[in-house]
């Protein structure tokens, strides 16, 4: 099988190079990493490359922008391995991955536009786990409960100012008002969406001070243009890595052929 896939014409590590903008270093690096097929060598032990190394970089170049870096490099090195069926999964699990982040966008936006004030609930339902109570507040650990995240994250926003409880004076405890919960909830999916504590402060301080979600409009227009161009990459990225399979595996490559009989 090694002839097999060292056969054609012979490229140098520059020739991969040159046509990705890449360095030589790069090329080695990745042939290292199991990304390419390993090269053959001259007699003199200079590294030689085929159309197959080629149409290996092309794929792990297009699965990147979808899958990332380190999924991108797992893919190839399955592949590579001869162990396709770990390819499909790892493929498979970041598609789940961009749908659970579309629903994530969809349950950000759910909790924008759930911004009305509470209506009281009736008589001991406020006592449950992260309900708001009949006053209005809830504290950190029903309030963390209810998000899915430790007190100890809400503390950290407190600091960073995504949140502001107030303190009761005769306890001294965190007590977190509607407006409050707002926020927390605010910032809990902004940071399920990718969105990094120091971007998600100004966008609540806004909302905060402008009264409403104005603000977040151009966030969130910009977080579906980010998961659509996801989606775009996944499939130019399968494009390149079915030609990729195809090339490594010619007479494999979709429908086996019946055994040849023999007389």
């Amino acid at each position: 099988m090694g002839k097999n896939l060292q056969s054609g014409e012979r490229l140098r590590p520059v020739d991969l190079a040159r046509e990705h903008g890449l360095s030589t270093q790069a090329i080695r690096n990745y042939e290292e990493a199991g990304i390419l097929p390993a090269a053959g060598r001259t007699p003199h032990g200079y590294r030689t490359y085929t159309s197959l190394h080629a149409g290996a970089l092309r794929a792990f170049l297009a699965l990147v922008p979808g899958h990332g870096h380190r999924t991108a490099t797992s893919i190839m090195r399955a592949v590579n391995e001869d162990a396709a069926e770990a390819a499909f999964r790892l493929i498979d699990e970041s598609h789940v991955q961009l749908l659970d982040d579309r629903r994530t966008l969809e349950a950000v936006e759910r909790a924008l536009r759930d911004l009305e004030p509470a209506t009281a609930p009736e008589p001991g339902v406020g006592h449950e786990p992260g309900a708001v109570s009949e006053s209005g507040v809830t504290f950190i650990g029903p309030l963390a409960e209810t998000l899915g995240i430790r007190p100890a994250t809400l503390r950290k926003w407190e600091r960073t100012g995504l949140v502001r409880p107030r303190r009761d004076p005769l306890t001294g405890y965190r007590v977190y008002d509607e407006a409050d919960v707002r926020d927390a909830r605010l910032a809990h999916q902004l940071r399920r969406g990718g969105y990094l504590l120091g971007q998600i402060a100004p966008l609540i301080v806004q909302v905060r001070a402008a009264g409403g979600l104005e603000p977040l409009e151009a966030a969130l227009h910009d977080w579906h243009g980010r998961l659509s161009a996801r989606g775009r990459a996944m499939l130019a990225g399968a494009a390149e890595l079915e030609a990729y399979l195809r090339e490594r595996r010619p007479t494999t490559a979709g429908v086996v052929p019946p055994p040849t009989s023999h007389h």
